[in-house]
């Protein structure tokens, strides 16, 4: 199976500086751009929804790739950004396919928090390997906007999508057998109040959950590997990128040391974990949950992700979360940034995490020219030609985004002097409901 990501959007070019908002907010300097390892965020007014950004993508990406319409038989979204309980958003881009005369694509949304997008690009490939396939190409929307209460959580906002096209003949490969996942019931995030877009948090929970769920994916995935590839102890030597689900930098540097964590658990006798031999005697949970362990491996690990790990987070650092889009976005990062020829038969790891929870690990080689597609993606560009704003714009647009959240009979208010030429945005909601896009010139 092959994949070829083609699509990367932004969704707004509107961005604030996390060091601005932590003198807005009043906190110390640091707490987010050092504690939260974020540098500037992503937001949306009401101009914009997940059905207009889905839309962008999708259409960009068929003009990037000059794409039929006609040749697309499977479209997935992967979202939890619901404007409605039922209609899906894959539906509302079936009018894209329906004008070319192409009314035969399987597929529509899947929602489980930020996995959602996973879940979406698995039912994809699945389909491409099974019996129903008819030899058309699928393409996977994942996309969602971050968007908190005011309080702690807020500065953990974004917003972005990531489309995909899978099929024969790229020159990005799916790993066959070395896909592992974990899954079980946690209430560390969810969204129970339908009125509102902002989620219930347990940021404390969140982050063990997250934690535990790639030290089993994780492990599975080593097992795995260690078999298909006869090696004895892989771990991270065997690996030569990582991509992780970002709500946060800062999380993923914690998760990138648990691997090293992990190498030393399931191998403690090589002799260069020596001098941490003592962190033996934790149980499991402890050592979960031990700053000193921790510490200790985070600083170990730090060349391994300067080199390994880095590489794919310049956009989430500048946008910040964007739930099912922030792991395809990572690894959309590392096409863009890192050059084709030192990309050659390279191995990438992706982890993908949900709350709720899902988990899944799989991994990619690259074994063609992606120049193409860095030059498409070109995202350090797009990064730097967005608009800056204020916190009180960033507040202003949460603020309005609250009190239009599921209204009818509305025309949005926010300036379209921020959409991007090409771009969709939302015209009007009228008194059923409907919502109807424009694309601007």
């Amino acid at each position: 199976m092959v994949l070829s990501l083609s699509s990367f959007c932004l969704c707004s070019p509107q961005y604030v500086e996390q060091s601005a908002l932590e003198k807005f907010d009043g906190v110390s300097e640091g707490k987010y751009t050092i504690g939260l390892g974020q540098k500037k965020m992503a937001f949306v007014d009401d101009r914009e929804d997940i059905q207009s950004v889905c839309l962008t993508a999708v259409t960009k990406l068929h003009e990037k790739y000059k794409i039929s319409f006609n040749d697309i038989g499977r479209l997935e979204v992967g979202t939890e950004t619901i404007i409605d309980k039922s209609k899906s958003v894959k539906s509302t881009l079936m009018q894209l396919f329906s004008k070319h005369g192409n009314t035969e694509i399987e597929g529509v949304d899947t929602t489980n928090a930020c996995y959602g997008g996973t879940n979406a690009f698995f039912n994809a490939v699945n389909w491409i390997e099974s019996s129903s396939w008819d030899g058309r190409y699928a393409i996977v929307v994942a996309g969602d906007f971050a968007i908190y209460a005011q309080g702690s959580a807020r500065p953990t906002s974004g917003a972005g999508v990531v489309a995909m096209l899978i099929g024969k003949d790229a020159p990005i490969v799916i790993e066959r057998g070395l896909r592992s996942t974990h899954m079980e019931h946690a209430w560390d995030f969810y969204k129970p109040d339908l009125s509102s877009e902002y989620p219930t948090v347990d940021g404390k929970l969140s982050g063990i959950c997250y934690l535990r769920a790639f030290d089993k994916c994780y492990n599975r995935y080593m097992k795995r590997l260690g078999d298909i590839d006869n090696v004895q102890h892989p771990g991270v030597d065997n690996i030569d990128y990582f991509v992780f689900h970002s709500p946060y930098t800062k999380l993923v540097q914690k998760t990138y040391a648990r691997a090293l964590y992990n190498d030393f658990i399931r191998n403690a006798e090589d002799p260069r974990w020596a001098e941490y031999s003592h962190h033996r005697v934790l149980s499991y949970e402890e050592a979960l949950l031990s700053r000193d362990v921790e510490k200790t491996f985070v600083t170990h690990a730090k060349a391994g992700y300067a080199q390994k790990v880095e590489p794919g987070l310049l956009a989430a650092k500048q946008i910040g979360n964007m739930y099912t889009a922030s792991v395809w976005t990572c690894l959309a990062t590392v096409i863009s940034e890192v050059s084709s020829e030192d990309l050659q038969n390279k191995r990438v790891v992706l982890f993908s995490y949900g709350s709720g929870l899902a988990s899944s690990m799989l991994s990619f080689r690259i074994v063609g020219s992606i120049t193409h597609i860095a030059k498409h993606l070109s995202i350090r560009e797009r990064l730097d030609s967005r608009v800056l704003c204020t916190p009180q714009d960033f507040e202003i647009a949460l603020n309005l985004r609250e009190l239009t959240h599921s209204t009818k009979d509305y025309i949005p208010t926010g300036s379209l002097e921020h959409i991007n030429d090409g771009d969709f945005y939302l015209e009007k909601v009228d008194h059923m409901f409907r919502r109807t896009y424009l694309r601007k010139d």
